[in-house]
């Protein structure tokens, strides 16, 4: 019997010991979460979202942008960049040969595609796929994520993380190290210069009214930060929401007074309540994946107005809830959503 009891102990203390001390290639930093707002005020669980339409059945168009014809542009999971007009008819307009993520539209009718694998890319009203940019102060891309156009032609773009790449999502959130970042693309010049770094996975990015500054998304800290481009504060950046209550994803502008917010999954407690102890986050990736916290299945987008208060919070939480949402566009009183993983567009019509 003490035999056995030796070996069981010894076989937990060596358990502990891998989930504690087994090189991962991470390094955690020390963190204090935000106490989480959870479902609550301005965040109150609902249903809006139950009676989302889906269209399609494309895999994984992550990000959405809407022309002035109505026609909206993806990029999916199979490399393939496309536009589908009002009568649902899909043409391909080119094949990265990686993940196209971010997706935005220039005043020339090019196509500019943020890639996780291949970096800034355009694809020209010739259907001409070029590679536009593929790192910023000798530092490559691991993750190019979200983008805009400014109305001078200037591509606005995110490095979600320079060191950990598309299947190293986890890796990043946890280490929580800052490393990614807000990059300006200039054509006229060719040149890409750093706006911001040290966020905590960069995600979406997008222009405020006239084009004054942009508001980032930081997913690792649950919050956005609005960047000055112009007036007396330009090139400084402040908080525009925090505390959210889930992992922020893409971020519109409607052009008139709001911005929409997709959240891709609610925060966890568990994370949240090792933010502080380094060690122990570490060990979250040394678990099985059977007991590794895995982000709830919840439908949530968010409106955001100029002054960054919540006016809106649309959610469905049912299982077959078109989740995770990780973009929605506003267009003529719909909107029209996208996900990293749901098969599909949707649509909802906005009351």
């Amino acid at each position: 019997m003490g035999r056995v009891l030796f070996v069981v102990i010894a076989a937990v203390a060596g358990f502990l010991a891998y989930l504690l001390f087994w090189p991962t290639g991470i390094e955690p930093v020390a963190w204090q979460p935000p106490a989480n707002p959870g479902y609550n005020g301005p965040y109150h669980s609902n249903t809006a979202l139950s009676a989302v339409e889906r269209l399609g059945d494309w895999p994984g168009p992550e990000d959405i942008a809407v022309d002035a014809e109505g026609r909206v542009y993806t990029g999916l999971a199979d490399g393939r960049v496309i536009s589908i007009d009002a009568d649902g008819n899909v043409d391909q307009l080119a094949d990265t040969g990686g993940r196209p993520i971010g997706i935005a539209l220039g005043p020339d009718r090019t196509v500019y595609v943020a890639d996780a694998l291949k970096g800034l890319l355009a694809i020209r009203p010739n259907r001409e796929l070029a590679v536009l940019s593929t790192e910023a102060g000798g530092i490559p891309y691991r993750f190019a994520d979200g983008i805009d156009v400014g109305p001078d032609g200037t591509v606005y773009f995110t490095d979600a993380s320079s060191k950990y790449g598309l299947y190293q999502v986890n890796e990043d959130i946890v280490e929580h190290g800052g490393h990614g970042r807000l990059l300006a693309y200039d054509p006229a010049r060719d040149e890409t210069r750093t706006l911001l770094n040290g966020l905590n996975f960069a995600n979406g990015v997008v222009l405020g009214p006239e084009g004054h500054y942009l508001l980032v998304v930081e997913t690792g800290s649950y919050r956005v930060l609005r960047y000055w481009l112009h007036g007396p504060e330009a090139g400084s950046s402040e908080v525009f929401v925090d505390n959210l209550p889930g992992f922020p994803d893409n971020i519109s502008f409607n052009g008139r007074d709001r911005f929409w917010l997709a959240l891709f999954a609610p925060r966890n407690a568990v994370v949240d309540a090792l933010g502080p102890y380094p060690l122990l986050r570490g060990a979250l990736l040394r678990l099985p994946e059977a007991v590794k916290p895995a982000p709830a299945h919840h439908a949530h987008v968010v409106g955001l107005s100029l002054n960054g208060e919540v006016v809106a919070s649309l959610q469905d939480d049912a299982p077959d809830a078109y989740a995770p949402i990780t973009a929605a566009e506003e267009r003529e009183g719909r909107l029209i959503l996208g996900s990293l993983e749901h098969p599909g567009i949707g649509q909802i019509r906005l009351r």
